[in-house]
């Protein structure tokens, strides 16, 4: 029986980033994907033209069915834009026991556009993030959710600390944003920390990493993976992508989900 991974997440219409990335990543990790969209968005390599909302109960009843008929071993979010649908969502997770859930807490597009209306913030960390097993935070969103500036490993292991005592299993605080030539990602089991170090690769064409990083996990959770091991095995899916990465469009292009192909 292949593993089943479900995606509940925004759709990007240049296919580089949200619902797209996902799906084309749990295919290469030989995942079948499913997807529950949030929110269409008007979007290329430039920018967000235009964000437009599912209605949230449409959002939770794609989920229902999928779950009720097909099942999924694993399953993740991504874009939320509204506190209604997080409320959906949650309640679904809750409702259909979806446990092994990896939340990529989605605030900002790639070209800085905000994805997340700030109403929204506050659902999102009191009623999802207690749910996730995995919650993949970049810098600014972990700024966001904690409250204060992050500039070193240090700022990332007390963000970490935070951010697990809101209820996540797994917390992962990206180092993308730092400066340096080496990138390294902090992971917090409430235990202790553990680092993945990954080189700085020189080039613009990065639009979609925080979406195939999270996707990456699910993949291999849904395959029977530890959470640690399914993170490790993802950052290094990531950084191949990223290195192996091509010229699209005229903004942030892509990465190459194909690459192992």
């Amino acid at each position: 029986m292949i593993p089943k991974a479900l995606t509940i997440a925004g759709s990007d219409s240049g296919g580089g980033a949200g619902i797209q990335a996902d799906l084309k990543t749990f295919t290469v990790l030989g995942v079948y994907g499913m997807t529950a969209i949030t929110s269409i968005t008007v979007q290329n390599t430039v920018g967000v033209f235009g964000v437009y909302d599912l209605p949230a109960h449409v959002v939770y009843n794609q989920i229902k069915v999928v779950v009720e008929d097909i099942g999924t071993d694993a399953a993740k979010t991504g874009m939320l834009s509204s506190e209604e649908i997080i409320k959906a969502v949650s309640k679904a997770v809750k409702d259909f026991r979806i446990e092994r859930l990896v939340v990529d807490p989605v605030m900002r597009a790639k070209s800085g556009d905000s994805l997340l209306e700030p109403s929204a913030r506050e659902t999102l960390v009191k009623q999802l993030l207690p749910l996730a097993l995995v919650v993949t935070p970049n810098i600014p969103e972990a700024q966001e959710i904690c409250g204060f500036e992050i500039n070193s490993i240090q700022d990332m292991e007390k963000a970490c600390r935070v951010i697990y005592s809101l209820g996540p299993s797994y917390v992962v605080v990206k180092g993308g944003h730092l400066e340096g030539d080496k990138k390294v990602d902090v992971v917090y089991d409430g235990k202790g920390f553990h680092y993945l170090e990954g080189k700085h690769v020189f080039t613009k064409n990065t639009h979609g990493t925080g979406c195939t990083f999270s996707s990456a996990i699910t993949a291999f959770l849904a395959k029977g993976e530890a959470p640690l091991e399914a993170i490790t095995k993802a950052k290094h899916y990531l950084q191949s992508a990223i290195e192996k990465s091509f010229d699209l469009g005229h903004g942030h292009g892509p990465l190459n989900h194909m690459w192992m192909l």
